[in-house]
């Protein structure tokens, strides 16, 4: 999704392939719901205001070619896509590690990326600029830049993994519009860039979203921890003194344990008082 993503920024302004990639929350929940892992009405609302707020601090020169909109539709499908295949593989039947998981994806990505590359004319260009500004004999700073590239990328894949292992696709898909609207704010600061009134609104928008949105998150799994206990627990009708019942609160017993339950229950009703 990453190289795609690259490609069509030949072909659309920045403003408009980021604005686009606000709506990867949106096809996350649709992609869950396909699988029958379905999101809550109270995460589904919460994480509108962060997608209004992404396009609202992105929105500028929406320049865009029929080209560009088809690879960047690509690239955003194919974000979503990621995030939902890589948690089931980290959480579903699998479970595996993720160093494990990036093992298996990166030869793959490898692969791809030199198929793109071939088409794009990267490949091309590299070689009719390798002996004069590529070589590491000749110039060590682009080899340095890559080599720090892919250490970079590393750990990104890897902490990205992880927080999706740990939390869920939406939670990791709504951090990285946060990181989005982040990264003009802090451009803002440093460079001394002008944004407009709707850019601001944005960001306070997807700010206020995702403080939101994880109040939501956090609410619903300390729900389920309290309800998980409770769930174990079934109500038993216990013969106390002289033949009378009461409800109590008992585990829930095992197959190869009830029919023992049943009988002494039986036994001591059955007994005179």
């Amino acid at each position: 999704n990453i190289a795609i993503g690259n490609v069509s920024l030949k072909y659309v302004s920045v403003n408009f392939n980021q604005v686009m990639r606000s709506l990867v929350p949106a096809i996350t929940i649709a992609m869950g719901m396909a699988l029958g892992k379905p999101t809550s009405t109270r995460r589904q609302l919460a994480v509108l205001p962060v997608i209004v707020g992404v396009a609202m601090a992105c929105f500028g020169d929406m320049s865009y070619t029929a080209l560009g909109f088809f690879y960047t539709v690509c690239c955003i499908l194919l974000a979503a896509l990621k995030v939902v295949a890589s948690g089931e593989m980290l959480t579903g039947s699998l479970k595996l590690h993720p160093v494990d998981l990036l093992g298996h994806m990166a030869p793959l990505a490898l692969v791809q990326c030199i198929v793109i590359s071939f088409f794009t004319g990267e490949v091309a260009s590299i070689a009719s600029r390798w002996e004069k500004e590529l070589d590491p004999f000749v110039n060590i700073y682009p080899f340095l830049v890559v080599v720090g590239s892919g250490l970079a990328s590393f750990t990104l894949n890897i902490s990205s993994l992880q927080a999706n292992k740990l939390t869920s696709p939406l939670t990791l898909c709504i951090a990285a519009n946060v990181k989005q609207v982040l990264m003009i704010a802090m451009s803002t600061v440093l460079f001394n860039v002008d944004i407009s009134p709707l850019n601001g609104a944005g960001i306070v928008v997807v700010l206020m979203g995702s403080a939101r949105y994880s109040y939501v998150s956090v609410m619903e799994k300390t729900s389920k921890q309290v309800q998980t206990p409770e769930s174990k627990m079934s109500p038993k009708a216990v013969d106390l003194e002289q033949g009378g019942t009461s409800q109590e609160l008992v585990p829930k017993a095992s197959k190869d344990s009830r029919g023992v339950q049943r009988a002494v229950s039986t036994k001591i009703s059955a007994s005179p008082n």
